[in-house]
Parts: structure tokens; C-alpha cells; sequence
């Protein structure tokens, strides 16, 4: 199998896995208990966060467990916008976002609350411009992904958490894609929220986190018992913890060394694309983008045809966000940055991962041309502008 899909999810790395194993066997305590059993279940809780907060650059008191990304999105925009609606009902995100921040704006909506939703630029960026216009004494939240899961383009996060402090606005940032693929500081950036999940940076699923910086006034999203310091109820999910706070520690070691890796890989693989195949566009940023995103679109064909034909040679990839995988609507993200339905339709997105190779990449590039000619020949627009 060659794995291309890493911004879907990755492979749980085995160091990971065997500092998780002993809370999944003979460490099983409930970290709510008083006996050693469970202090040891808290001990390694309180570790956990503690890689976390090393990787963020806050303080372990300002970081929270949740089951996923999505989690995490929820409660950093449903919380902050129900604890300050008596100061404002003006939210700001972008027409780009991952569908957990989009939904839930939708959400929002409907409970009267008002949502900007900024453009972008063609290559995936908004204009800070445009924001500052945007901005009105009724704004209390900016939300806005550090990179995006599809076209990779990155976001000038520094410039909005500079905004947004100055004019006494939370922000908060969905990084799933970005933590372990570059360095974020929450402090440096002024960011007071931040989202990310452990199955993206080749820990376990079912376990995300939400930065809150000390002293933001946010609202419970669960209810019941009083674990992570009464924030957020629901016994903790231990051996996940240990996961993605070993994760998360491979992730950021060595991360300049690991970018350089997935960087000359990502490169190789967009020139092999352009040089065999005409009628190519390359979406996203071509510099400020994520080291192992390739996003290409191929005009005449379709995206879920190319994924079936690559399968059969044993390629894993994706024509879009893998949440979104089964609908046949072209990429929301595609189309906000000008492609035409048409060629929206026939994307490919290519994550490369820390464990692929050059070889790998060869392998590729050796059964796309193929597959890409033999579905334009079968396409009557194709045959139509040949």
C-alpha cells in the first residue's frame, strides 16, 4: 500500500503505541479516585499535558482534553460566543474552514448570532485588509485555521492575533493541520484558543485538545463531573492522553529537519505532475503552504473516478477533505478560491507523511499520467477541447 492521505489521518507511530499500551492494560485507574491506581492514571494525565503545553508554549493549566479536533472547535466558538453574547453576537471566520467551524457557525446562527465569513484570495489566503474592514465594535471572536486541510495554504496568523489583541477580541485558531508540520507559538502569535488533534500527527483518534488562554471567559460545552478542572465532563480518556502527549512530542522534535524531509518530497511531486500531465492547475499557495500538501486539479476528468483507479494500484489519497469524501459537491474550499465547478470536480489531494519516500513518489508518478489520460479520453469535454 502506499499511503498518500496523511491530512486524513496517520499512522499511530510505535512509540506512541507503547506508552499508551500500559493504560489500556494493567494501568486502567479512573483518574477521579483517591487510590494509587488512579493517582497513577493522573500522574500520567498531568504528563501528558505538560508535552502539550511544552509544544504550545503556555502553561499546562491553559490546556484541555477533548474527544477530537472537532470537540475542540465546538466549544472554542459555541463557548466563547454564549459566555459574551452580552457584549456582542459578531463572529469572524473564513469561507474556507474545516466543516467543524462552518457547522457551527451555521449553529450559531440560528441562535442570533451574526457571521462574517471573509474570502479568500486564489491562493487560499484572506487579505488582512479585508478583516480590518470587517472588524466592528460588536466583534467578540475571530476564528480563523492556521492552515488549511486541503490546499495547505497557511494563514498569516501573527498579523490576526495582533488584530484581535488590540482590539480586545478573542481569537482562536483551528491548527490541526499545522501542529507537527511547523513551529506555533500560542504567546508569540496571540492566540487565545487553539484546536488540534492526536490522529493527524500519528498518534490516536478520539483524543484532541483546546488551548484557553488563562483568563478567557468561555462557557462549558459538556456537563457533569468536574474533570479537566471542572471545564470539560466526561472521564478521562488516559491512555489516549499519554498518546497524543508523546505524539506531540515526536511531532515538534526535530520539526525544521522533518519540514526540509516532507518539503523536497512535496516539490518532486508537483514537478513530476506538471511535466507529465498538461491541463494541471496546483491549488494553494506554492511557498506558504504545508510541507507535505500537493493539491492539484486536472481538468476534463473527475476527482472520485481518479481515487477509484488509484486504488487498484494500491495508492491511498483524497479529492478533498476526508470528512467530506462522500458527497459528490465539489470542495467549498475550491470554490472559494475561483475554480469553476468543472475543474473543482477533478481535484487531487496528495498529504505526504513523514514515513513516505522518494520511491514512493516515483511510484506515483509512474500511474498518474496513465490513469489521468485514460479518464480524459472516456470525458466528452475532453474530447471537446482536444
Amino acid at each position: 500500500m502506499y499511503y498518500f492521505d496523511n491530512s486524513a489521518t496517520t499512522k499511530i507511530d510505535k512509540e506512541v503505541l507503547d506508552e499508551m499500551m500500559p493504560y489500556l492494560t494493567e494501568k486502567f485507574g479512573n483518574a477521579s479516585t483517591i487510590y494509587s491506581l488512579g493517582i497513577e492514571s493522573r500522574t500520567a494525565i498531568l504528563n501528558g499535558r505538560e508535552k502539550v503545553a511544552k509544544a504550545l508554549g503556555c502553561s499546562s493549566k491553559e490546556i484541555y482534553f477533548t474527544s477530537s479536533g472537532t470537540e475542540s472547535d465546538n466549544w472554542a466558538l459555541k463557548g466563547v460566543a454564549f459566555a459574551n453574547k452580552d457584549k456582542g453576537k459578531h463572529i469572524i471566520t473564513t469561507a474556507i474552514e474545516h466543516h467543524a467551524i462552518l457547522h457551527t457557525c451555521e449553529y450559531l446562527e440560528k441562535q442570533g448570532f451574526e457571521i462574517t465569513y471573509l474570502p479568500v484570495k486564489e491562493n487560499g489566503i484572506i487579505d488582512i485588509e479585508v478583516l480590518k474592514k470587517e472588524i466592528r465594535e460588536d466583534t467578540i471572536l475571530i476564528s480563523i485555521m492556521t492552515a488549511n486541510n486541503e490546499i495547505g495554504s497557511i494563514q498569516p496568523i501573527a498579523e490576526i492575533g495582533k488584530i484581535a489583541k488590540e482590539k480586545g477580541i478573542y481569537f482562536h485558531t483551528d491548527a490541526v493541520q499545522a501542529v507537527g508540520n511547523m513551529n506555533i507559538d500560542v504567546n508569540e502569535s496571540n492566540i487565545d484558543l487553539l484546536s488540534f488533534s492526536g490522529h493527524k500527527i500519528n498518534g490516536p483518534k478520539g483524543i484532541g485538545v483546546l488551548y484557553i488562554r488563562e483568563g478567557v471567559n468561555i462557557d462549558n460545552l459538556l456537563h457533569g463531573g468536574g474533570q479537566e478542572r471542572r471545564k470539560r465532563a466526561s472521564t478521562e480518556n488516559v491512555a489516549s492522553i499519554v498518546g497524543i502527549g508523546k505524539a506531540v512530542e515526536i511531532a515538534t522534535k526535530n520539526i525544521g529537519k522533518k519540514s526540509e524531509y516532507l518539503i523536497n518530497l512535496r516539490e518532486k511531486c508537483i514537478k513530476g505532475i506538471l511535466d507529465k500531465i498538461p491541463d494541471t492547475i496546483v491549488n494553494g499557495d506554492r511557498e506558504k503552504r504545508l510541507p507535505g500538501n500537493v493539491n492539484v486539479c486536472f481538468k476534463y476528468i473527475e476527482g472520485e473516478s481518479l481515487l477509484l483507479h488509484l486504488d487498484k494500484l494500491g495508492i491511498c489519497a483524497s479529492s478533498g477533505s476526508a470528512c467530506t469524501s462522500g458527497e459528490l459537491n465539489p470542495s467549498h474550499v475550491l470554490l472559494a478560491i475561483g475554480l469553476p465547478h468543472e475543474i473543482a470536480h477533478g481535484s487531487l489531494r496528495i498529504s505526504i507523511g513523514k514515513n513516505n519516500t522518494e520511491e514512493e513518489i516515483d511510484y506515483i508518478l509512474s500511474v498518474l499520467p496513465d490513469i489521468v489520460q485514460k479518464l480524459r479520453d472516456m470525458s466528452p469535454l475532453y474530447i471537446k477541447n482536444k
